[in-house]
């Protein structure tokens, strides 16, 4: 048994995200994590809200409401998302807790130990008109790089360039639009990664394993000349960690917190301590897994991100992990996603475009939209979501392929022998072939979801589900019945038995209905089918079932006409 740790990128805290933030985080770490937990292995997987920084104060003042009333609330509501959507974390923390702020004061006071931070005299934009120094993210204006209008002051979310205020063309504050803006000098921290470039090159290099998404940014940013630049820790902010090096003052910081870019992936760390420390467990129940000299060094850790995030999940996080000189793990695998793009154009939580989890759970159940994005992850390049390829992939697969498979047989069994296991009957050479190919295809499948390979894996499946279809429609037990009720018989018991199989390898990608199949046939049994034959013999003849209701329904051309009219513009 493999000890598999999974973070997934942590979403900020500032409203429901869309379709495209699930599809490049969480939504894949979820189905790792269920399906290293399928096989047997022991999985902790942690996610979090992103609440500190610009985003959760320009949200909670448009939401007339106190910055950590608006946080405690939000976190509930992408809690209840999270849970609507099936994710199966072990622990949905909060960046705001007091785990993370001890943890974030003692990575800064250990790197002030290690000469890693600076205090630098820096030029920062203030605004006349909003009375403050503006914050990157507080400061919008054009991408010097790509022309991108909408571009913030730290980074540019059209091209991900790294960018510091100073760089927009034609800034304006994100308060109050104003331009009356002026260069002022302050004081902040700085985080000296340039003086460990030696050490991430060595890291980066040592992970030949990783997808070319990931190593390409990780290296561009890593060799470029503006790509590894010390970077400014600190934010003229009243919400966040409160600067202190350790569990002692910051001479000269007093009025300043950390930036959220470096308490948020301390988060994950913090996260497991939050886990422990709410359900009665050991500070050894966390550090197991994050710390090497007590146990962690056996864990697999793998994040899950989208390729913006990948910057600072293989420069900035790792330089403070590694700067700290704590025997901290380090990520071994980065899965990164390139974007989800919506019907034409782009999600866009700051401009409402897009179908946002909140609205997607209203019209449909979580597993339709699962294995649409799954099977559609945007991995080797960007993909995008239509209603005609929604429509379309959920009637064909989910519908036509693994709910006829279970409708077709459960309601032959039903009109023929009742709703119980057919006992009559032995296999012949149809079921021997069959097997088989059952066994090639798992090997298969198996193979992608390990590799974490989507798409490949949600191919695979499906290819997995046409092998039922294609089964009953040679082996034709309707017909047969009439000639040789003992030979259908046979067949019906190995297609009974292959609705738990379905519903076993299912569960990761589609879980209620994986659920729903395995109550239908009245068993609790989620042993994964290692061996094929053995498993195609879990329901023994004389037990119990019941036709389950339509597993998913067709969507109707009325309903993508709809869908797609209600979606075309910004949310209310």
């Amino acid at each position: 048994m493999a000890r598999i740790l999974i973070t997934s990128a942590i979403p900020y805290i500032n409203g429901v995200k869309h379709l495209g933030n699930l599809v490049g985080s969480q939504l894949p770490a979820d189905l790792y994590a269920r399906y290293m937990r399928a096989r047997g292995n022991e999985v902790l997987f942690l996610c979090a809200t992103d609440e500190h920084g610009t985003p959760a104060e320009l949200a909670a003042a448009k939401a007339g409401k106190p910055v950590d009333e608006y946080c405690a609330e939000m976190w509930a509501v992408q809690k209840e998302l999270s849970d609507g959507f099936g994710l199966s974390f072990d622990k949905f923390g909060r960046s705001s807790s007091e785990q993370n702020r001890a943890l974030t004061q003692h990575f800064a006071g250990k790197l002030a130990d290690a000469g890693l931070i600076e205090e630098v005299v820096e030029s920062q934009v203030y605004s006349h008109a909003d009375g403050r120094f503006l914050p990157d993210r507080y400061i919008e204006g054009t991408c010097p790089n790509c022309s991108y209008d909408k571009a913030r002051g730290d980074q540019c979310e059209n091209c991900t360039k790294q960018l510091d205020p100073t760089d927009l063309i034609e800034p304006r504050s994100a308060i109050s639009g104003s331009t009356d803006l002026e260069v002022r000098e302050t004081k902040h921290l700085y985080l000296r990664q340039r003086s460990l470039r030696g050490d991430l090159q060595a890291w980066i290099d040592s992970k030949t394993d990783w997808p070319i998404l990931t190593t390409s940014i990780a290296k561009k940013w890593l060799n470029d000349g503006d790509g590894l630049q010390d970077r400014g820790i600190t934010r003229d902010l009243d919400w966040g960690v409160p600067v202190r090096r350790g569990a002692e003052p910051w001479p000269g910081m007093e009025d300043k917190v950390f930036y959220v870019w470096f308490d948020a992936p301390i988060e994950y760390i913090a996260c497991a301590k939050e886990w422990t420390d709410g359900s009665g467990r050991s500070d050894a129940d966390w550090e197991r897994w994050w710390r090497t000299d007590k146990g962690a060094d056996d864990v697999k850790y793998v994040q899950f991100m989208g390729k913006d995030n990948v910057p600072f999940h293989t420069l900035s996080f790792p330089a403070t992990i590694i700067g700290s000189g704590e025997p901290w793990k380090l990520v071994d695998y980065i899965k990164s996603f390139n974007y989800l793009n919506y019907d034409g154009g782009q999600f866009s939580t700051s401009q409402g475009r897009g179908v946002f989890m909140d609205q997607a759970l209203e019209i449909l159940p979580a597993d339709y939209w699962r294995w649409w994005l799954l099977s559609h992850a945007p991995e080797s390049s960007d993909s995008e979501f239509t209603w005609e390829n929604f429509q379309s992939s959920v009637n064909k697969d989910l519908a036509d392929v693994l709910g006829n498979f279970v409708s077709r047989i459960t309601k032959f069994c039903r009109a023929k022998f009742g709703e119980e296991v057919p006992s009559a009957g032995v296999w012949g050479p149809e079921e021997e072939t069959l097997i088989a190919r059952l066994e090639e295809g798992l090997a298969k499948y198996s193979a992608q979801m390990e590799s974490m390979e989507v798409r490949k894996s949600a191919a695979e499946l499906r290819a997995l589900w046409v092998l039922g279809n294609e089964y009953l429609q040679s082996a034709a037990p309707w017909v047969v019945f009439k000639e040789d009720p003992d030979r259908a018989a046979a067949i019906v018991r190995l297609a009974l038995n292959l609705v738990r199989v379905y519903a076993v390898i299912s569960a990761p990608f589609i879980p209620d209905a994986s659920a729903r199949m395995l109550s239908s046939m009245n068993t609790l049994d989620m042993s994964w089918p290692d061996d094929v034959r053995e498993a195609l013999n879990a329901l023994p003849a004389g037990h119990d079932f019941a036709v389950p209701d339509v597993l998913f329904r067709k969507i109707t051309d009325d309903e993508r006409e709809e869908w797609q009219q209600k979606f075309s513009g910004k949310r209310d």
